[in-house]
């Protein structure tokens, strides 16, 4: 199993894959349900966490915030350790 950094990476870096046919959901304190989603084409990876462009700035986010990422709209990773967003996020994917 990847870790979300590791499959963020292979999205990323590999040519196989297109890193704007990926979405992220993760958990963004003082967010509507403390959780926010951004596309591949807003997003920048470092090492120790990824950088989400917003209309107001860029805000790091810790690669452990990550809930969800998918891929061309199916789902490739899910932070089982954070069950209480499953229910809300399950109707956004």
């Amino acid at each position: 199993m990847l870790t979300s950094h590791r499959l963020l990476q292979q999205y990323w870096h590999d040519s196989r894959y297109d890193h704007r046919q990926v979405q992220v959901w993760y958990i963004d304190r003082g967010a509507p349900g403390d959780r926010s989603a951004a596309g591949g084409e807003d997003i920048s990876l470092e090492p120790y966490y990824l950088t989400i462009r917003t209309p107001t700035g860029e805000k790091p986010i810790p690669y452990h915030r990550i809930l969800v990422i998918t891929y061309a709209g199916v789902e490739a990773f899910v932070n089982r350790k954070v069950r209480r967003f499953e229910d809300a996020i399950a109707g956004d994917v």
